[in-house]
């Protein structure tokens, strides 16, 4: 019964990685993207973070000093976390449709959705994957984790200035106005 718990967590990861690939398929042609030097910018801490939150042992016994009460209640709150982050950031990335890019671009006849999930905050997408990420760092208990989830997430933050960037300079004031209206990652926040 325990083996099924731990492998609940990286079957949800690994099912979404799976949809994640096949829907990049229906990805509109690519108009301009980020230089490298961006690029690595977000991608290096990323790929960090990402160690850090899932080889264990990997920076130390120190790091490996749990965090919070290793119970099966908080399991249950980094797994409910990582399903609701993950649905999140599989419906956004359906209602973007072929304007989504995992790098920083412009699209062919890039469009800006305001409407689903894109209505209630402007990176939906990063907003359900810092929500799957904070699960999993809970679920594993660990410091490493919490760290990587950490520096994950300065990672997306800094992709989504690139982002931001980006959107400026295609829509003008139509973003500027949706800036003003829409938080970045949490919903009701202005």
């Amino acid at each position: 019964m325990k083996i099924l718990f731990q492998s609940l967590i990286p079957a949800l990861w690994i099912v979404w990685l799976v949809y994640w690939v096949i829907s990049a398929r229906g990805a509109k042609r690519i108009e301009r993207r980020e230089s490298i030097g961006s690029r690595l910018g977000h991608q290096l801490p990323m790929a960090a973070g990402g160690l850090l939150l899932g080889v264990p042992h990997i920076a130390g016994p120190a790091l490996e000093a749990r965090f919070h009460a290793h119970t099966f209640g908080w399991f249950l709150v980094g797994l409910a976390a990582v399903a609701l982050g993950l649905v999140l950031s599989v419906v956004a990335r359906h209602w973007l449709g072929g304007n989504w890019s995992s790098d920083v671009t412009l699209k062919e006849e890039h469009e800006l959705i305001r409407s689903g999930p894109y209505a209630v905050v402007r990176h939906p997408i990063y907003t359900g994957l810092l929500l799957a990420l904070l699960g999993t760092a809970i679920a594993i208990d660990r410091w490493r984790a919490l760290i990587g989830f950490a520096v994950l997430a300065g990672g997306l933050i800094y992709k989504i200035g690139a982002e931001e960037r980006f959107m400026r300079d295609q829509f003008g004031d139509a973003y500027a106005r949706y800036r003003a209206e829409v938080p970045a990652l949490i919903p009701f926040l202005v």
